[in-house]
């Protein structure tokens, strides 16, 4: 809920009042955010993962001010637009044509819905009406919504909705900060898989799918964790029958340094969820990827056969050129391979914090890097990091005892290593 009047008033350390939340923004320019007041604020969490080129890029918005001339809604059912059909085609082309097939929403709850409702319509559809269950892993979360709580592993919702989800089975995390002395993250992976293989041994015949957020869980902190377990998983699935859900709604568009994080483990899933940096953090977008297999599971005349989801704005024109254009700007400024540029030098930034007495598990994968601090540190030091990040014109928002980076990949080599200095600093006066 927001309000106009209403603010929560923070004192420094110092007793001078320096910030009221919430903090009302005037305007955005590539990293950056400004407030009316006239200060500016480095974007460092990429404005909740989405903001991938930068705020009031140049590019997107000629784009959408083309297209608003030309059409801004229409339904997609019985109808099309040119906006969705490329987009769908290109992101089939980066599939290698493995997922031709993408059904659209506009955010990743609901993205993750559709995945969970397909898989479940599948089995029925082709006669194993017992498959009705799903498995997620320890610390997992896949969004806000009834079936995407159900898939969800943080006690705070679970504990509140509880009594209106259906719960998954909730197996090991891959999460590398699990290994034990002489273990590797690979070792750690094993470990997971094998927890994996013990459920399915058991409960394969009545489990639909299997969702997964490859390399990275960002919500329960950015847990990483070694590709190899999503390639077992894979194999895992395919063994047992079981559908394979990858959730890349964060971890996808570039994020991890491939454009879709499973290339990393050269698999690709039954289905695949986009959001947030697909439409460049302009327009509410997402979209489920599936193959011709499943597609064709629910091409029949009877209706009841067909998948039953629907959402007013589903392929919306202006959401779906932006993404086009964000498409753009990766094959024209060649950003995967600028990333690893960029990926190293956040890799240097990082360097002087891996030395602080306070941090410890200092990781990346890609653009997305994250430490953690001493569990020792009081409690409340992550609202405290942020108020004193944002009193040095830095946004960051800590996940518990977890500091991370998700900049725009636009950050030039000396934003990123204020990035870091700023970090550090903000560290020394609240590591305590």
């Amino acid at each position: 809920f927001s309000s106009r009047r209403r603010h929560t008033r923070y004192i420094s350390v110092t007793g001078v009042q320096t910030c009221a939340l919430p903090i009302s923004l005037s305007h955005g320019k590539d990293a950056w955010l400004f407030d009316h007041q006239g200060r500016r604020y480095f974007d460092g969490v990429s404005s909740w993962w989405v903001n991938l080129f930068g705020h009031a890029n140049p590019r997107i918005n000629a784009a959408l001010k083309d297209q608003l001339d030309k059409l801004e809604h229409a339904m997609l059912a019985g109808f099309t637009h040119e906006p969705v059909v490329q987009l769908s085609e290109q992101l089939a082309a980066k599939t290698q044509h493995h997922l031709g097939h993408c059904f659209y929403a506009s955010d990743g709850a609901s993205a993750v819905e559709i995945a969970l409702k397909m898989s479940f319509h599948y089995w029925r559809n082709a006669g194993k009406p017992q498959k009705q269950e799903f498995v997620s892993l320890v610390g997992s979360y896949h969004g806000e919504t009834v079936g995407a709580l159900g898939v969800t592993d943080v006690p705070m919702f679970t504990q509140a909705y509880g009594g209106m989800v259906k719960q998954a089975h909730v197996v090991m995390s891959p999460d590398a900060r699990q290994a034990e002395s002489g273990e590797s993250a690979k070792d750690v992976a094993q470990r997971a898989i094998h927890s994996m293989r013990t459920l399915l041994e058991r409960r394969a015949e009545q489990i639909a799918a299997v969702i997964v957020e490859p390399l990275v869980q960002c919500a329960v902190g950015m847990a990483m964790h070694d590709a190899d377990y999503i390639r077992q998983l894979r194999h895992l699935c395919n063994e047992f029958n079981v559908h394979l859900i990858a959730d890349e709604i964060a971890v996808g568009c570039g994020r991890t340094g491939t454009f879709f994080a499973c290339e990393q483990a050269e698999i690709w899933p039954d289905f695949m969820c986009l959001s947030k940096g697909i439409s460049g953090g302009y327009l509410p977008l997402s979209l489920v990827m599936t193959s011709e297999a499943i597609y064709q599971a629910f091409y029949h005349p009877e209706t009841a056969r067909g998948f039953l989801h629907s959402h007013s704005y589903t392929g919306n024109p202006l959401a779906c050129r932006a993404a086009l254009a964000t498409l753009a700007i990766f094959d024209e400024d060649d950003v995967i391979t600028k990333n690893k540029q960029r990926a190293r030098e956040i890799a240097a930034a990082l360097e002087p914090i891996a030395n602080h007495p306070r941090v410890h598990h200092v990781r990346q994968h890609g653009m997305i890097a994250a430490f953690d601090v001493d569990p020792k540190v009081s409690e409340g030091f992550g609202r405290r990091f942020f108020m004193q990040a944002l009193e040095r014109e830095l946004l960051l928002r800590p996940i518990g005892k977890t500091v991370y980076w998700m900049p725009p990949y636009i950050a030039n080599a000396e934003e990123l290593a204020w990035l870091g200095k700023t970090t550090l600093q903000v560290l020394d006066s609240v590591a305590h």
